[in-house]
């Protein structure tokens, strides 16, 4: 069942029935896919489904761009850290951040806009943009494709930013990889933390959730065993934030969303 993967947890079951909520147990990344390609009758069903996410007040601050060339992907996936998968993927759907709808729109009422200088706004941007792109995802899944969401698309934005001509007030959050599975791809359903460590009641208790960290770094470690991958969750999380460089050019992401327009005061 896929809640027993889901937590490496053979005993576990399922105590509600809803197809949805199965599918959304059974979510994998997918990093292989055949070379069928995906439609624009798919397109915008997953488009669609994406708008259907909830946005604050409204604003709606975020577009998606399309991309199917191969000599384009080829170009993001080297600002993207090399990821061959983008290559390999027929669709490849950038996820902006986009406030500058908003300012195209004072523009031409003449009004004024500089609540869209400050931290919050680029927070609801991009907070708005990840639901609208889950739910892609989810859409994307129900139709029987694979998807890997890109975070490398922030290594180089503003060189990400002149290859798409986005306009000023706009950041490429991510991309997702999009397309038909490869059957032959070795992956599974990669185990989360036991939820006592993610679902506090009433108030935050550190002790009582961070108590089954060892546990669950013993299941991933072996679920990465079986599928060739190196280590155990606390390793990966103290690798990931180590330092710096550790974080791939993101940590000139300031300096950067105030290049593009978003200062984020």
């Amino acid at each position: 069942m896929p809640i027993a993967e889901r937590y490496a947890d053979p005993d576990l079951r399922l105590e509600v029935d809803s197809p949805v909520i199965a599918a959304q147990l059974a979510h994998r990344s997918v990093r292989q896919f055949l070379d069928t390609p995906v439609d624009d009758a798919t397109l915008h069903a997953v488009v669609a489904a994406a708008q259907s996410a909830s946005t604050s007040s409204n604003l709606q601050p975020w577009s998606v761009i399309a991309v199917r060339d191969p000599e384009r992907k080829a170009r993001l996936a080297a600002l993207a850290n090399h990821q061959q998968f983008i290559n390999q993927a027929p669709l490849l759907l950038v996820w902006v951040a986009d406030l500058d709808r908003a300012h195209r729109l004072a523009a031409s009422a003449a009004a004024e806009l500089t609540g869209a200088d400050y931290l919050e706004s680029t927070i609801v941007g991009v907070v708005d943009t990840a639901l609208a792109a889950q739910n892609a995802v989810v859409a994307a899944e129900s139709l029987g494709l694979g998807t890997v969401f890109v975070g490398a698309i922030r290594n180089q934005p503003r060189a990400v930013a002149t290859e798409l001509a986005l306009p000023p007030h706009t950041f490429a959050t991510f991309g997702l990889a999009v397309g038909t599975p490869d059957p032959q791809e070795r992956s599974g359903i990669k185990p989360r933390l036991p939820q006592r460590a993610v679902l506090h009641r009433e108030t935050y208790d550190a002790t009582h959730a961070d108590g089954v960290i060892a546990d669950y770094d013993d299941r991933l470690a072996g679920y990465n065993e079986r599928y060739g991958l190196p280590g155990n969750w606390s390793e990966r999380v103290l690798a990931r934030l180590a330092n710096a460089s550790s974080l791939n050019g993101r940590d000139r992401l300031r300096a950067d969303l105030e290049y593009l327009g978003l200062p984020s005061v």
